[in-house]
């Protein structure tokens, strides 16, 4: 699943936020200096005025677009920015007051003070944040991997223009050059990553999250992009031709490129706001239901099996990334050494390990089993961003290495705690393939209503327990 790139005001939603608190802090600490130490919201006029700054504030946003360009700014820039950011809601409050007829009302030390009080430390507040965000852009920790996949006449060209944006959500860490053998070489300080013959080797076996397409002919740009559909990867490529890609696209800037982007799902930056949010909330709640869980559960744990009470396990998330994933043990403590001797037994055709009556799991583990009671302490793994509650099934990394080109995509949205397979009767299905079928379906038909109702059909299936063995 991509991302959209975030448009109007919520392209800058943390800054939004912020301003509309410092001018909050602002406002407090004139009150403060003048009248003593008590809120302005315990006086009626000045809750009402702290109301109308937050209107004013996001008129301001709206009308006169006060944060393009704020990750590109200069100190003295942003000095000028903010001063004339602050003078505008200023006037705005000498506005209101003079149209409501009470100028009277309102102490003018209290509003002076608050002007410039408002401007220091909206000042600093985006100082600060810019930093923030500019540090973690650097260290390329929450940045989209982009491979470049061209050929060598326009390798340099493109790299360049990507090196010299001021800002990107994306990095580029590899480069696939189609017409010579450069594999090993460097352009510009990207590793030449692969050539035209393994470049589908090299998708299976890396986290790739999107792919740039630049240089080809259309036939082979449109082969090429099917081909990483299918993958569940991302395409951009330079618009030459608009026709012939996937149902998902959108004309966008990237970097300095207008290209058609196409993807299994594109999603909107409230669509993806709402589902962490989602997220955050329900990991919350989750993770109380865990302490209380454990609680009641690790000592039978203890009891029946001697060992740890959780049970941790690197597993493969979004395109590839490698994550350890928690959850209590059900499982005797030598279960992975186990799992050879019971291949034979193996209920699953493709990829996935599943018998019935797994001799490893002790009694209490079966109850927990049953009921998705082992599954809790996953709500960390949700809150710390590895995964969703929806999505789709984490596999393990000797899972993942057997992957065919295909398989991957369903690796394009984040793992969950539950999900279309979970909901489907996954007791009942014993081909791979068809966990693949309904993993794609999942995200190439994603929206909240759907996550939504799989939720609900999740609680449906942890009260009766049914499809969960």
């Amino acid at each position: 699943m991509y991302k959209r790139e975030k448009k109007s005001w919520l392209k800058h939603l943390d800054f939004t936020i912020l301003d509309i608190i410092c001018l909050q802090f602002a406002l407090i600490a004139a009150y403060v200096m003048r009248l003593g130490w008590h809120l302005p919201y315990s006086n009626e006029p000045y809750e009402r005025l702290a109301i109308v700054m937050v209107l004013i504030d996001i008129c301001v946003v709206f009308f006169f677009e006060p944060y393009t360009g704020i990750l590109r700014r200069g100190h003295f820039q942003e000095i000028n920015a903010s001063v004339i950011f602050c003078t505008i809601i200023f006037a705005g409050i000498l506005a209101y007051e003079v149209a409501i007829k009470q100028t009277e009302i309102y102490s003018r030390q209290v509003i002076f003070s608050y002007w410039i009080i408002s401007m220091a430390v909206v000042y600093l507040e985006r100082i600060f944040l810019k930093s923030l965000i500019l540090g973690r852009m650097k260290k390329e920790k929450n940045l989209s991997k982009m491979i470049l996949v061209t050929t060598a006449e326009y390798a340099k060209e493109a790299l360049l223009e990507f090196e010299h944006l001021p800002y990107r959500d994306f990095a580029v860490s590899g480069v696939v050059v189609v017409d010579q053998k450069l594999r090993g070489a460097k352009i510009c300080g990207v590793p030449v990553v692969a050539n035209a013959d393994d470049f589908y080797e090299y998708l299976r076996t890396n986290v790739v999250d999107e792919v740039f397409i630049n240089g080809n002919t259309r036939e082979s740009s449109q082969a090429l992009s099917n081909e990483l559909l299918e993958m569940g990867i991302t395409v951009h490529f330079n618009l030459v031709h608009m026709n012939a890609l996937a149902p998902n696209k959108v004309v966008e800037k990237y970097g300095n490129y207008m290209v058609l982007t196409s993807s299994m799902k594109i999603a909107s930056p409230r669509q993806v706001f709402a589902k962490r949010l989602m997220d955050i909330v329900g990991s919350l709640i989750g993770l109380a239901l865990c302490g209380i869980a454990f609680l009641i559960f690790a000592p039978l744990i203890k009891i029946q099996s001697p060992g740890s009470v959780f049970f941790s396990q690197i597993r493969v998330g979004k395109n590839g990334r490698q994550f350890k994933l928690y959850k209590f043990r059900s499982m005797n403590v030598n279960a992975e050494e186990q799992k050879a001797a019971l291949m034979e037994q193996n209920e699953m055709s493709g990829l996935m390990f599943k018998i019935a009556d797994d001799p490893r799991i002790f009694p209490v583990g079966k109850f927990m089993r049953k009921f998705s009671i082992d599954e809790l302490p996953q709500f960390f793994n949700v809150l710390r961003g590895d995964m969703s509650l929806v999505g789709t099934r984490p596999p393990t990394v000797e899972e993942y290495e057997q992957y065919q080109l295909h398989h991957k995509a369903r690796l394009g949205i984040k793992p969950g705690i539950t999900g279309m397979w979970q909901v489907s009767g996954r007791s009942d299905i014993k081909d791979f393939e068809e966990v693949v079928a309904l993993d794609t379906h999942y995200i190439s038909q994603w929206s909240i209503g759907l996550d939504f109702k799989i939720l609900c059909k999740t609680l449906q299936v942890v009260v009766t327990g049914k499809g969960s063995e």
